[in-house]
């Protein structure tokens, strides 16, 4: 849906009818810079989830390579450890908040002028029994994993459209390609970034513009604690944030579509597609 004078950090300024459509809901922190100057001429990274975990590693392997970065996350004291040594600009900000995304951009852009490219990492999980997940914590899960990573890549694609460079880099999982149960919210938004990807992808072919999905096994973050549940199986083991970072470093570097941490688990997506019934019998069993 195209909606005129939304008041995305990329349109033009609506006049004063668009004061309808503006949120009293608070926008991003002051921005706060560390380390040595920022140079304007350096490629820039938007990564949010920056506060600690994939966000935080990712962020630290794109500075190895002397990017300019964008932090972003809701705990500024997290956010200035990950920036820690870095001329990294650190915009604090709520991603669920109605405005929350629109604000972040436009902090963005203001800060560095140019975003080269969008490593959108912020994300919530919920375990247990669907039957008994509450209400609120299904919009919560759908507001932050889907919507909200949705609006942040709206808000940020004209400029690198216009641009004619730039690379989103997305998150999916291995719930969102077969179902796990017991996440079946958050199976369901990875689910929905996974085709949104492709969709997107094909609408930005000959533009400059490309949308990489990385794809991870259980991560050895706080992530699962977090969702009301640690992580108890034996397989697959998890990895470390800094090996998906690697990976999604890589997949930037190489303009890639997809990328799966570790390799193997491009299996489980083939026998899904090729045997439906195999894959749902393993899942009854293992899943």
């Amino acid at each position: 849906m195209t909606l005129t004078g939304s008041g995305s950090a990329h349109d033009p300024p609506a006049g004063a009818a668009s004061h309808r459509y503006r949120s009293t809901s608070p926008g991003p922190a002051r921005a706060r810079e560390h380390g040595p100057p920022r140079r304007l001429d350096r490629r820039v990274a938007l990564v949010t989830g920056a506060s600690s975990g994939i966000g935080a590693a990712t962020a630290r392997r794109f500075a190895m390579d002397g990017w300019q970065l964008l932090l972003s996350g809701r705990d500024r004291n997290r956010l200035e450890q990950t920036a820690s040594g870095t001329s990294a600009v650190v915009l604090p900000a709520d991603l669920a908040a109605p405005d929350g995304p629109r604000l972040l951009a436009q902090s963005a852009l203001r800060a560095t002028g140019r975003i080269d490219v969008l490593v959108a990492g912020a994300g919530i999980g919920w375990a247990g029994p669907f039957a008994a997940m509450p209400h609120t914590d299904i919009d919560r899960v759908l507001a932050l994993d889907l919507n909200a990573t949705l609006h942040l890549v709206r808000e940020v694609l004209p400029s690198m459209i216009a641009a004619g460079r730039g690379r989103v880099v997305l998150f999916g999982s291995l719930a969102g390609c077969l179902g796990i149960r017991e996440e079946a919210v958050y199976s369901a938004a990875k689910a929905g970034l996974a085709v949104f990807a492709e969709a997107l992808r094909q609408e930005l072919r000959g533009t400059g513009v490309g949308v990489t999905l990385v794809v991870p096994g259980p991560v050895d973050t706080p992530f699962h604690t977090r969702r009301g549940r640690s992580y108890d199986r034996s397989r697959p083991r998890q990895i470390s944030p800094g090996a998906v970072a690697g990976v999604v470093w890589e997949a930037v570097r190489q303009s890639r579509d997809d990328a799966y941490v570790p390799g193997w688990l491009t299996l489980p997506s083939r026998v899904r597609a090729l045997a439906p019934g195999l894959c749902r019998r393993l899942l009854d069993r293992f899943g």
